[in-house]
């Protein structure tokens, strides 16, 4: 007798969601359709770009929409067509009305790129990065009406090594996320699970990033630039402008051996690298930058095209 399949509708967008939505097809337990945004046009040529669940879903010949709007109520002749039996979702950018999230049996389950109750919210990845934590991961939870506020399932941690950069983790945290999501989901729809309330007074928020938060403070310590700058690596990518209004943003930077009885902002030529002296006196090492209107570049090619006096020059803190 043929195996009934579970009926799942998983709701997700970037890459993030797409090794969620992989790991689950390749179980062949269950019956998937996907939900993503609708194609947006993005970059130079505004070209119009499919979402990564999407690619991912057409390439395996999973159903896929793409609503525009949800709380119209346009999607609930969808949903009921599709019939999920739960809804599993992960970054898809859309807070979720509640006639999808009374809809399932058994529930609805997000993806969370934090261990709630810490970083509730759009950013939680990059959060964790930028406020220089040495942990964070996964958690699964009973979605609600709240933002992130439902009962925890299951979590898994993992660490942020000092190497990491925002690209790094998430590439982890995808992985811990699809590996957990795989894990858990028979044991969900067994209802073998307790749920577990968040304590709402240790929750904290991860807002989007903000452009304005991208203009670097060198006031600020040597770790917290540092941090600062792995945060938003690869993008949106953490900037400054020297003495000519001439913007740089900063790709890579280490922490340097230079300590300097010089004003913050200070930028110094330092081998192949540039030195940026910071609050506490400490310098951040930039390692590779892309200048406005060019490609990434090492800073050693950056110095044999624009030349920093030995005595440095001083870049503009408040943009």
């Amino acid at each position: 007798m043929k195996e009934t399949k579970t009926r799942v509708l998983f709701m997700g967008t970037p890459d993030f969601a797409e090794a969620s939505l992989r790991a689950l097809f390749e179980t062949g337990k269950y019956e998937i359709s996907a939900v993503t945004q609708p194609d947006r046009p993005r970059g130079r040529g505004y070209g119009i770009a499919e979402s990564d669940v999407k690619k991912y879903a057409m390439s395996v010949g999973l159903p896929v929409y793409q609503p525009e709007k949800l709380r119209d109520g346009a999607f609930a002749a969808t949903l009921s067509e599709i019939d999920p039996e739960i809804i599993v979702v992960a970054a898809y950018g859309k807070i979720l009305p509640d006639y999808i999230l009374e809809y399932p049996p058994h529930g609805c389950v997000n993806v969370h790129g934090s261990l709630l109750p810490e970083y509730r919210g759009a950013a939680p990845i990059q959060r964790a990065v930028i406020d220089g934590k040495k942990t964070t991961g996964i958690t699964l939870m009973k979605m609600d009406a709240g933002l992130d506020t439902g009962d925890i399932l299951f979590t898994r941690e993992v660490p942020i090594l000092e190497s990491d950069d925002t690209g790094s983790l998430f590439d982890k945290m995808a992985e811990a996320g699809a590996e957990l999501v795989t894990l858990c989901l028979p044991l969900i729809l067994k209802g073998e699970v307790n749920p577990v309330k968040q304590d709402g007074s240790l929750a904290t928020y991860a807002p989007k990033i903000d452009r304005s938060e991208c203009l670097i403070d060198f006031t600020k310590t040597a770790d917290e630039v540092r941090n600062l700058i792995r945060g938003l690596s690869p993008a949106p990518l953490a900037f400054f402008r020297r003495e000519d209004g001439t913007q740089i943003k900063i790709n890579e930077a280490s922490l340097s051996d230079c300590v300097r009885d010089l004003p913050p902002g200070t930028l110094l030529p330092a081998g192949d690298g540039l030195d940026v002296v910071c609050g506490d006196g400490r310098a951040v090492r930039v390692l590779s930058v892309t200048p406005a209107g060019k490609r990434r570049m090492t800073a050693a090619e950056y110095l044999r095209g624009h030349r920093i006096p030995e005595r440095g020059e001083t870049v503009l803190i408040n943009g």
